[in-house]
């Protein structure tokens, strides 16, 4: 990660947001402060983005997840949660269209302090102010700190909480995720949408060369992707942390649910993973 800048998986999430608008009409997504936030370079990166045919299904995936976790949390507001934590936040533009602001939702961003850094600077050259019910949290997972990091700026772990982890699982060792979710378990009526991508192994042997170059340019740039689950071990892993209500979206489900596929085409094609895990107490 460069210096005051957000990281390139921060910075190219904002963008399939922002091409999905353009290219997409927003179908699945509406997100109006995703090119505001891209800054100067939003033009082009939209173009690059919406012009290569190969970008139609992240820029679709990336629309479907953020769609799902804000219908979700949508649905934990309804039954009276009012405390939202992102994880990894990038250039996530919730708080800036939080629907919810006026039932009393608190917003709490948490990322990387230099991500934070480039984040404000970005909005002020944007327009785009703070809105009152977002408060950022300086957190480095790798580092740990999660707990002190949101109790120093007003989290109130004894009421219930929504966590919106998406972009960052990948990236992330197998102890880290493994801190993350025992802290998230430990918390009453927790409950999370994040993401994963399977291991290569599930891949068709004509689908893996693909997968094995994306990781490689992922690792070019200084974000090797670090741990992939299996599904059933993701829901082993979510079990053990006293998440047992779970909703475990593949590819293919994605499809029917947001893009009109048949239902019959719900099936289990390798690939990234949306998953919302609720906590049982």
């Amino acid at each position: 990660m460069r210096e005051r800048q957000p990281s390139r998986t921060a910075f190219g999430a904002a963008g399939y947001r922002a091409a999905h608008q353009v290219s997409d009409h927003g179908r699945v997504f509406a997100d109006p402060f995703a090119r505001s936030i891209l800054g100067p370079e939003a033009d082009g990166i939209i173009a690059a983005l919406s012009a290569d045919p190969r970008q139609a299904p992240a820029r679709m995936f990336m629309a479907a997840r953020s769609r799902f976790a804000e219908d979700c949390l949508a649905a934990a507001v309804a039954r009276g949660v009012r405390q939202a934590v992102i994880l990894g936040a990038g250039l996530d533009t919730f708080a800036l269209r939080n629907p919810h602001q006026a039932l009393g939702l608190r917003v709490f961003e948490v990322d990387h302090p230099e991500t934070q850094a480039w984040k404000l600077t970005r909005l002020a050259a944007a327009g785009l102010a703070v809105p009152e019910s977002l408060t950022f949290a300086p957190v480095d997972f790798e580092a740990g700190g999660l707990d002190s990091g949101l109790l120093a700026v007003g989290f109130t772990p004894e009421l219930p909480a929504f966590f919106i982890w998406l972009g960052v699982v990948p990236y992330l060792g197998r102890s880290a995720i493994a801190a993350t979710l025992r802290y998230l378990g430990g918390l009453p009526d927790a409950e999370v949408v994040l993401d994963y991508s399977e291991p290569p192994e599930n891949y068709r042997p004509e689908r893996r060369a693909e997968f094995a170059e994306l990781g490689a340019r992922a690792a070019a740039s200084g974000e090797p992707w670090l741990s992939h689950f299996d599904p059933v071990e993701m829901s082993r892993e979510l079990q053990s942390h006293g998440f047992g209500d779970q909703e475990d979206l593949s590819l293919d489900a994605i499809a029917v649910r947001y893009l009109g596929a048949p239902t019959n085409d719900a099936g289990a094609s390798p690939g990234p993973h949306i998953v919302r895990a609720r906590r049982i107490t």
